[in-house]
């Protein structure tokens, strides 16, 4: 795999790899939002509608700051939050008439899991190389 990701880094470009890792994290994150908004209005509540909703999309709303600021630990973390969507979404597939909404969300989990992942790697990287005394060392 190692060999695998320096191969790709070295045809590819760690700039571009790391701006296309970007790209399927913002996009797979709006996707799964708009799928858990979708789910929590179709869900009976009794006395707040919105309960479900800010229940199920507080989570990742959560990791914004470390989307927005870049900052590949916080990527880390929203991989490892991104597999309980993923298996909240096989969960909601088994359910009866749910298979579409379960499917399309633990898809959107798994693709904002690798996109994580990629990004907090590709952004490390990126970070030492760039770094102007050859520091290894990162702010976090």
């Amino acid at each position: 795999m190692k060999r695998w990701l320096e191969a790709m880094e070295a045809e590819h470009g760690l700039d571009a790899l790391t701006e296309r890792a970007r790209r399927l994290v913002v996009g797979s994150l709006a996707i799964l939002l708009v799928l858990l908004i979708w789910g929590g209005l179709s869900m009976q509540a009794g006395d707040n509608p919105l309960a479900p909703i800010l229940i199920r999309i507080l989570p990742l709303v959560l990791f914004l700051p470390s989307i927005i600021g870049r900052r590949p630990r916080g990527h880390v973390w929203l991989a490892f939050v991104s597999l309980l969507y993923f298996a909240q979404g096989v969960m909601v597939a088994t359910l009866p008439g749910q298979g579409l909404l379960g499917g399309l969300e633990a898809l959107s989990g798994l693709a904002l899991f690798t996109g994580s992942m990629f990004y907090a790697r590709f952004r490390s990287r990126q970070l030492v190389l760039h770094s102007p005394s050859g520091d290894h060392s990162e702010k976090r």
